[in-house]
């Protein structure tokens, strides 16, 4: 992209950084705001999960910025905190399986095992560790059968650095930060003025600018949403920020990781009827939207339409190019999976590994008024030919 010429230096910076292992806390974009193309909000939000990670391992300033280059309208993100309550990117509360901390012999006293959602979990755990020993990790590509080659090259960066990447990108994205595991950050990371996390969470979107409700002339200017599976944590920032909200709704079996609630109940009328005072969608597992047998999807239900019946938006996670990940009815082509998504069964925005494909779908399919006219213009000036022979 031609484009990307003026975000090279802040990319190459923040790779700088990484390496050296400091914390870089950005400076606000130097680009003004008419410089830059706005989001687009005529179609469904290409979300990209991770980053683009299902290239470049996921979380790292490297994803965001590919993603970024493939055309993402928000980049998503998971927030976790360190022991000395510095806010991070970072998905599992663990960081034995995408981090080389195995390999670091000075930690290996810190692995232990600890009940996360009911369930006891052995391995390295992000609240354990500070800023200063999480960035002397290095980053590693979650799944085998993908790109290796970038194995070991980033670190984990804060939530400072990922809102800094969206900031200086050459047009506007949104951000989709997730207030993950609070009952186990709260439980382990305890700030001196005794603020939740919660609480540095919405300071953080503060401190740069993101604020007001969907569509607000504020939230069009830096775009953001607020996701979570913990629908306490989502009613608590309520109170904090107007910015939308989206509630993340896990696997048929899974309860809620706050209110031991069950994706039936969460899922009712009523519930949904209940959580649009705090929200403005939800983010289901795609699986639960259309069930699947044998890898072969099934009758959709009728989620999307009831959640749509309460002005509800439906963004489900997660899609994902590889074979392994494709269920049978789309014949091994991603491309046939977002078209069923996006034009049968009408989701909202779609959590993607691969930002670059989504876009690529997106901008085929895309009906332009211009084309219309164009070929509006092209039919009168055939029509005036054809006329006129008939009178010849």
């Amino acid at each position: 992209m031609a484009s990307s010429h003026c975000f090279a230096p802040f990319v190459f910076l923040l790779l700088l950084v990484g390496c050296s292992g400091r914390p870089f806390y950005p400076l606000p974009s130097k680009l003004a705001d008419g410089d830059r193309q706005p989001l687009q909000t005529s179609r469904p939000y290409n979300i990209a999960h991770r980053g683009s990670n299902g290239e470049i391992p996921e979380e790292t300033a490297a994803a965001y910025v590919r993603a970024i280059e493939e055309g993402a309208d928000f980049i998503e993100t998971d927030i976790l905190s360190s022991k000395d309550g510095v806010l991070i990117c970072f998905h599992d509360v663990t960081l034995d399986e995408t981090t080389d901390v195995a390999q670091h012999k000075e930690f290996s006293n810190r692995k232990r095992t600890c009940e996360v959602q009911g369930v006891n979990t052995t391995g390295f755990f992000t609240v354990d560790f500070t800023l200063e020993e999480l960035k002397s990790l290095r980053v590693k590509q979650r799944y085998p059968f993908r790109d290796q080659q970038y194995n070991g090259k980033y670190t984990i960066i804060t939530f400072e650095e990922f809102i800094a990447i969206a900031l200086d990108a050459p047009r506007v994205v949104g951000i989709y930060p997730e207030i993950k595991n609070p009952v186990l950050i709260n439980q382990h990371v305890k700030w001196a003025d005794g603020k939740r996390f919660e609480d540095r969470f919405v300071e953080t979107l503060k401190k740069y600018g993101y604020k007001g409700s969907y569509m607000s002339k504020d939230w069009l200017k830096q775009p953001a949403f607020i996701q979570s599976f913990a629908p306490t944590s989502l009613i608590y920032v309520s109170n904090l920020t107007d910015l939308p909200k989206i509630f993340l709704i896990d696997d048929i079996t899974v309860p809620t990781q706050d209110t031991n609630q069950s994706y039936w109940e969460i899922t009712s009328d009523a519930y949904l009827d209940f959580i649009k005072d705090y929200v403005v969608g939800i983010g289901p597992w795609k699986d639960t939207v259309v069930p699947v047998v044998n890898n072969y999807l099934q009758t959709p239900t009728d989620l999307v339409s009831r959640a749509h019946a309460h002005d509800l938006q439906v963004h489900p996670y997660t899609y994902r190019n590889e074979n392994s990940f494709l269920h049978f009815n789309f014949h091994q082509d991603p491309y046939a999976e977002y078209d069923y998504w996006i034009n049968e069964i009408g989701v909202d925005g779609l959590f993607t590994d691969f930002t670059g494909s989504l876009h690529n779908y997106q901008e085929w399919n895309s009906f332009k008024e211009s084309d219309d006219k164009n070929a509006s213009n092209l039919l009168h000036k055939i029509a005036s030919m054809v006329s006129s022979y008939g009178r010849a």
